[in-house]
């Protein structure tokens, strides 16, 4: 693989649509390597770059398909378990190109692509992209260290979640020798959210259910309560985790209904038991993930939605 990028003097790099703190991480650690060795690189990404994630070095080089298309020599897809999720106007600009790469920790990868380097067992796509990086001789400046970290620490929970190793504490070293300001990194990660998504949240508490003797915490984020808070999409990001937080809850699911025509209602489910594998949960409706995070998109209406995923979650529930 080390071999391709090398020999590859234009490179597209993606990741997939609605991206997160490790997409998007990722993605510009890989291109900026790459700008660094002297590759014509093309950042792409469905959608545009989320304002909270704005702060990431490189990121103002994201662009959104045009219908242009992008003959390049090797495409890197990054932290994308199906070629779906990168999203039609990406796979149609760079239909034709190639090889494609594959790079992601998702379980539920799968498999598109020429190559793929693939390890279910990294907390992070950041920490598989560290040791590409390090391995093919890439340089790791400060910049780039920069999305590592926000890649790692966005993905396991500020170093908390369950995978997370000592190799990923000391991946985080490695980054901070490479000259990053944590503290600068939090800040910007956690503390400078708007304040739309504190309305928003205050309209998903309103309308929080607890079910299932406790164990189950759900809410809808639907289109009126988005209009409220006068949200974005990418302000719901993380939410789920105030009611992963609350105590005897073992699954906690979040219900958005999207915009357009087809009805679709997004899915994210988490659970705190690694025996309630909420990644089978998710791959009954198409989706997927990790056993402890995962998610899909479903046909609405929403309150259809809920039922069919509710009968999943009891199952899963009996089986634990």
């Amino acid at each position: 693989m080390a071999a391709m990028c090398r020999a590859a003097s234009s490179v597209a790099v993606l990741s997939h649509y609605r991206p997160d703190g490790d997409a998007l991480g990722s993605t510009l650690a890989v291109g900026l390597a790459l700008q660094a060795a002297g590759k014509q690189v093309t950042f792409l990404n469905e959608d545009p770059v989320p304002g909270s994630l704005r702060f990431l070095p490189g990121s103002g080089q994201i662009r959104q398909p045009d219908g242009t298309a992008l003959p390049v020599e090797l495409v890197i897809a990054l932290d994308c378990a199906t070629a779906e999720r990168l999203g039609a106007g990406c796979r149609a600009a760079l239909e034709g190109a190639g090889p494609w790469l594959n790079i992601d920790h998702h379980r539920s990868n799968e498999g598109y692509g020429d190559w793929h380097y693939i390890d279910s067992g990294a907390p992070a796509t950041g920490e598989i992209v560290h040791q590409f990086l390090t391995s093919a001789g890439l340089p790791v400046t400060r910049e780039i260290a920069e999305n590592l970290y926000v890649a790692i620490s966005t993905d396991t929970g500020s170093f908390q979640y369950q995978g997370t190793t000592a190799r990923t504490y000391e991946i985080a070293a490695e980054l901070v020798r490479a000259g990053i300001d944590v503290a600068e990194l939090n800040r910007a990660t956690y503390e400078n959210f708007p304040r739309r998504r504190v309305e928003l949240l205050r309209g998903l508490f309103q309308n929080m259910e607890v079910t299932h003797d406790g164990r189950v915490a759900s809410w809808s984020l639907t289109r009126e309560v988005m209009a409220a808070a006068a949200a974005q999409p990418e302000d719901a990001e993380g939410l789920i985790d105030h009611l992963r937080g609350i105590e005897g809850v073992v699954v906690a699911a979040a219900f958005e209904e999207l915009a357009g025509p087809e009805g679709k209602v997004r899915l994210s489910l988490r659970s705190k038991n690694p025996a309630v594998d909420v990644g089978r949960v998710c791959a009954l409706f198409g989706g997927g993930g990790h056993p402890l995070a995962a998610g899909a998109r479903l046909t609405g209406p929403l309150e259809a939605a809920r039922q069919r995923v509710f009968a999943a979650i009891d199952e899963a529930l009996v089986s634990a």
